[in-house]
């Protein structure tokens, strides 16, 4: 009787909402026909909220900035960014109700220091000279780290979400770079269409190669996996051909060098190299780049090869400092960045300000013929410089600690676990956040849901793993795979 009773309320309800959606639409207001499906990212937003986090690990790769089409002059990414928002509101809710996560996320020592780093925020927010802006720098940061770090943690511990999460991400991928080279392929691959061919999806080359950079040694390490169907073997072998080929026609020279220096870093690796010594070297090296400073930027100085078609043109266009537009652009906003540094060392300008306020520190001599005062050419073009003239010192030091604990932990991880499959996701990880790591001196993109999706789910994994898998075993023969710890 009372399931008849709950029947008959649905049928009443749905034939009030068709004859509502029959009003709204011959009244020219369509906006009606979404609110069921708008009723249903609010239940499980409440009620699924993992499930909410892979729908947008999934729509990533295809989500769409309104800017770019000049809809209304927004920033904003759809659907990702608003469902992360509400996924944070939702986060603020359970956390006041005391319906939290797994509390040993809360105490693992990178989210000390990601606390660190939202404090900090915080504070150069409060004396920024663009407090609006920096607001919403700061709540945009919120809604990336919350529900892809912290949330992503929770859930990763279930080992099967972090293969979905890997291959939700990458299978839409695949079909932008589909979308990409097929357009690129009606210019010849040219170089000059290569800049742009990758939209909507992307809003320039060097965005769309980063990602992929990231992306490449996780496909390699789904592939190496042991338990593989044949089929899923030749779709993660077709997928890494693709995004191969795609990294190399995006013609993002700091795609290729994020790639070769994570190569090169495997290698020290599976030579167990301590983390120390890898260091040790690479603060010596920087000691004699430094002193040698003048010597070596005549030398470089001599290099003329500007960007090219010719693959091997572009390479060699990496170092030209003397001529190459792109090149010199990225080197007038470090200098810009390091001005206003130098006119408020301790707070900054402000988070998210760099844009709205270099225009005057520039130099008519460092120019280029892409240089612009209408802060519409992008930011400080680096994940470090960035945080140094927006927060000050402090900032950047914060954020170089960041890279640091990152590297540390991964470290740790590879030499010590003992399952093999357990420790090539440690490793592709690792070595996806390392491509960005690199990329980030030349480029900075983490205020996009292109690159943080990745940036801070790749953290999350190593987080998870070392709280919560470090004693997991791949092959279910020899053991059941280890249960979803619940929140404490």
């Amino acid at each position: 009787m009372i399931g008849g009773t709950k029947i008959r309320w649905a049928y009443l309800a749905a034939g009030l909402y068709i004859l509502a959606n029959a009003i709204a639409i011959w009244q020219e207001a369509y906006w009606f026909a979404v609110f069921p499906l708008l009723a249903v990212v609010i239940w499980s937003v409440f009620f699924r909220l993992d499930q909410v986090l892979l729908f947008i690990v999934l729509c990533t790769p295809i989500s769409l900035n309104l800017e770019n089409l000049e809809i209304g002059g927004i920033g904003f990414y759809l659907p990702t960014e608003p469902l992360l928002f509400g996924v944070l509101v939702v986060f603020l809710i359970k956390f006041i109700r005391g319906e939290s996560i797994n509390r040993k996320i809360y105490t693992h020592p990178i989210s000390v220091l990601l606390y660190v780093y939202l404090a900090w925020m915080g504070l150069t927010t409060i004396t920024s000279e663009l407090p609006i802006v920096s607001i919403k720098f700061m709540i945009a940061k919120l809604w990336f780290i919350v529900p892809l770090y912290f949330m992503m943690a929770h859930i990763f511990q279930d080992v099967k979400n972090v293969r979905r999460f890997q291959l939700l991400y990458i299978f839409p991928l695949i079909a932008v770079v589909i979308y990409t080279v097929a357009r690129h392929s009606g210019y010849g691959f040219e170089k000059d269409a290569g800049h742009w061919v990758m939209e909507p999806f992307y809003k320039d080359h060097t965005s769309y190669g980063a990602v992929l950079a990231m992306y490449i040694p996780v496909a390699l390490g789904l592939l190496i996996r042991k338990k593989l169907t044949p089929l899923m073997r030749t779709l993660i072998f077709t997928a890494s051909a693709i995004l191969i080929i795609g990294v190399v026609l995006s013609f993002t020279r700091a795609a290729w060098v994020s790639l070769l220096a994570a190569a090169v870093l495997m290698g020290f690796m599976f030579l167990r190299i301590k983390l120390h010594i890898l260091l040790a070297s690479v603060i010596l090296v920087g000691g004699f780049v430094w002193t040698m400073q003048d010597d070596l930027l005549i030398m470089l100085e001599k290099n003329t090869q500007d960007s090219s078609d010719n693959l091997a043109e572009h390479v060699e266009s990496i170092s030209n400092v003397s001529s190459d537009a792109s090149n010199l652009e990225r080197l007038n906003r470090w200098y810009c960045a390091f001005e206003m540094f130098n006119e408020r060392p301790i707070v900054g300008w402000g988070p998210g300000t760099y844009q709205f306020v270099y225009a005057p520190f520039q130099r008519s001599t460092n120019n280029t013929i892409i240089s612009t005062n209408n802060a519409d050419g992008g930011n400080a073009h680096s994940e470090y410089f960035g945080p140094l003239s927006e927060q000050g010192l402090a900032g950047a030091l914060i954020m170089l600690a960041l890279v640091f604990a990152v590297f540390r932990l991964s470290f740790k991880l590879f030499y010590e676990l003992k399952d093999r499959e357990v420790r090539i996701l440690v490793l592709t990880s690792f070595l996806g956040l390392v491509t960005y790591f690199i990329h980030g001196i030349l480029n900075n993109y983490l205020d996009t849901d292109k690159a943080s999706v990745p940036f801070w789910g790749f953290i999350a994994i190593l987080v998870a793993v070392d709280l919560f898998h470090r004693e997991t075993i791949s092959d279910p023969e020899e053991t059941a795979m280890l249960t979803t710890h619940e929140s404490d």
